[in-house]
């Protein structure tokens, strides 16, 4: 009997530790594997003991990481982003070379984000410190083993890829750099201004809008605040009906939108290139929840132009809804417009 209950209860635990991983995993799933191919001579710069690709090996490769909070999970890696170093070609932001003495990174690619962090600075924490490092290129998690990518396999998920002079403003000694358990943070800044433009007839008018005014500059943005399990927002009201306010169809799916149906844009640095398009998120305020599709993205990045209706860039913060949350949110129609929330990937 004790060795029945013991063998049941190993295999219980067996199982509770796959679904552990497997709930873990869900979000960010594999895309593939990649066969290893050997380094020709000369090439694969193992100057801070870079894994080089071996032949026949299969590589695994991923489109995604793990959500990011606001205190995200990570590992740090050494990387050279200095021309000749064992990062390769110039950075992919700018098509640059920086100094090891520079504090720089390069994110996995669901981090990387399409580009959308690209000098945006991040705070990474470990051993007590704190450094902030601008992102400057990717850690690609979608190829690798071949020469544009110096035949090193594609970059796990999770990966914060440092220049040394990161690893010395954490304190780490020399001996340790390598990989290192941190946690990082989004800085989200301004990225630019733009110059609004009078909307032509026609133009601009639905759900009281704010239409561009000429000669006014506008504030964009690349990133967003950190999402946590209780993102604070603001809701704004937007049709995605065609002839409504919100332009042309919906970038998730290149379709309209019934107003009765709870669908929502996200600002630019959450719809993260369109990682949560099609999935749901829970809408909170006054008591009361609605689960809505995130179906485009309110664009923090750009605007006052045709495609969006001559419309000022959105806030980063935003949380642009359809006529259906704001109705299951108890919202008397007067006071449509701007409301406090909270939201969560559902």
């Amino acid at each position: 009997m004790n060795n029945t209950s013991t063998g049941v209860t190993l295999l219980l635990l067996i199982l509770l530790a796959s679904y552990s991983i497997e709930a873990r995993l869900q979000g960010c799933q594999p895309s593939g594997r990649i066969e290893g191919k050997k380094p020709p001579p000369g090439q694969c710069n193992q100057e801070n003991d870079s894994d080089c690709c071996k032949q026949g090996k299969f590589y695994t490769t991923y489109k995604c990481s793990p959500p990011v909070s606001g205190s995200t999970k990570a590992v740090l890696t050494i990387n050279s982003f200095q021309k000749g170093g064992d990062g390769g070609g110039p950075s992919e932001c700018d098509n640059k070379y920086h100094s090891d003495d520079t504090p720089v990174v390069a994110l996995s690619t669901g981090w990387y984000s399409g580009g959308n962090r690209c000098h945006n600075n991040i705070k990474i924490s470990s051993n007590g410190r704190t450094v902030t490092a601008m992102v400057v290129d990717e850690c690609n998690s979608t190829m690798g083993c071949d020469n544009e990518h110096d035949y090193q396999p594609p970059c796990p998920n999770n990966i914060v890829d440092a220049s040394k002079a990161v690893w010395e403003a954490l304190g780490v000694p020399e001996n340790d750099w390598g990989e290192l358990d941190i946690t990082w943070l989004q800085v989200c800044k301004p990225s630019s201004k733009i110059k609004g433009k009078m909307p032509p007839p026609d133009y601009c008018h639905e759900d009281d809008s704010i239409c561009c005014i000429k000669g006014r500059y506008y504030t964009t943005y690349k990133c967003s605040p950190p999402v946590s399990g209780s993102t604070k927002a603001v809701l704004n009201l937007n049709s995605f009906e065609e002839g409504g306010d919100g332009g042309k169809p919906a970038k998730c799916d290149n379709k309209y939108h019934s107003d009765h149906t709870p669908v929502v844009a996200l600002s630019t640095g959450w719809y993260s290139s369109g990682s949560r398009c099609l999935k749901n998120i829970t809408v909170s305020a006054k008591g009361r929840s609605v689960d809505a599709m995130v179906v485009d993205e309110c664009d923090s990045s750009i605007g006052c132009d045709r495609k969006h209706d001559y419309l000022p860039p959105c806030d980063n913060n935003i949380v642009d809804a359809s006529q259906a949350v704001w109705r299951a949110l108890g919202v008397p129609l007067e006071d449509w417009g701007d409301l406090d929330i909270t939201w969560a990937d559902a």
